[in-house]
């Protein structure tokens, strides 16, 4: 029985989907959804990470429910909006 979440997805186009979740009750993965493996060179040194994923959880399982509408120019982020009284935009005294 699929899992399935909501989550929005893209770059240029922002789309919601419907994804398929790992198993929380697999005994493999306990939730996960897959497994690390780490690896060494050839002198035994750490080389890298694996990832593996589990059988309860088929990770390319979606399905595109509606492109998200762009927000309007004027509701875009601009210089304007930080604050006046910084010349970084931000504030350098605590608290942060």
């Amino acid at each position: 029985m699929p899992r399935l979440r909501f989550q929005v997805t893209g770059y240029s186009r922002k789309v919601l989907v419907l994804t398929d979740t790992p198993d929380p009750a697999c005994p493999g993965c306990e939730g996960d959804g897959g497994f690390e493996h780490d690896y060494g060179d050839h002198t035994g040194e750490y080389a890298g990470t694996e990832w593996e994923p589990c059988p309860c959880w088929n990770e390319n399982r979606r399905l595109r429910l509606l492109p998200l509408p762009r927000r309007p120019k004027w509701l875009r982020r601009r210089s304007e909006s930080r604050d006046p009284w910084s010349p970084a935009g931000h504030s350098d005294e605590p608290p942060f």
